[in-house]
């Protein structure tokens, strides 16, 4: 089977960004940053067109997918397999609240956030899991093409290690975080899978791009 490449998207700004709260199976609306990331994400797909859309069933990630596919005519598929991960006890707040609540537990978190994941969250050995077959699922549809993915910052970073075989209490030190809209390029050939890139604004590709 011909290797995929896929274009990872973490999803455009939430209203909960600013205050960095944790945004996971919550669905929160994207703010007009978000909406313009979302937007430059539909110019980059004029410029570099793919061959499908995978989108997270979550509102902000399929939101910010939707100028892509209406400039390519493509109906996205939503899978769940890319939601982002349940953040349990701290969905929609903060670390630092958590932190002032429990000291110890956000402590542990940080030294291993996989092995001390927060209460009640998701494990994140499972999200990481169904995010690597949901990307497998996506290369298996569309051999040999060109697939652009929109989904999270936890869940996206999590799935990388899974499929580089990075341990996955690394995923918060070796990848600190997925740029909104910006775009990580993988090729998924077999049972291999390469990095080509990360965290490029894709502004700076369509400003790159020939004219036509």
């Amino acid at each position: 089977m011909a290797p995929t490449t896929l274009l990872l998207a973490r999803h455009g700004q939430t209203v909960w960004h600013a205050e960095n709260r944790y945004a996971g199976i919550s669905d929160v609306a994207l703010t007009d940053t978000g909406r313009a990331q979302s937007d430059a994400l539909g110019r980059w797909a004029t410029a570099h067109p793919v061959d499908a859309v995978w989108t997270s069933t979550l509102s902000r990630a399929a939101a910010t997918a939707e100028p892509a596919c209406r400039t390519l005519g493509l109906t996205p598929h939503r899978d769940p397999g890319l939601r982002e991960c349940d953040f349990g006890v701290v969905e929609g707040r903060t670390l630092a609240e958590f932190a002032a609540e429990h000291p110890e537990r956000a402590a542990a978190f940080l030294a291993d956030p996989v092995a001390h994941p927060f209460p009640a969250a998701e494990d994140p050995a499972t999200a990481a899991a169904r995010g690597a077959d949901a990307l497998r699922r996506a290369a298996g549809a569309h051999p040999g093409g060109r697939v652009l993915v929109v989904a999270h910052n936890t869940l996206l970073r999590l799935t990388l290690c899974s499929l580089l075989h990075i341990p996955l209490s690394e995923y918060r030190r070796v990848f600190p975080r997925l740029r909104n809209a910006a775009l990580s390029e993988v090729r998924l050939d077999g049972g291999s899978t390469a990095l080509l890139s990360l965290n490029v604004p894709c502004e700076a590709e369509v400003a790159q791009s020939p004219p036509a």
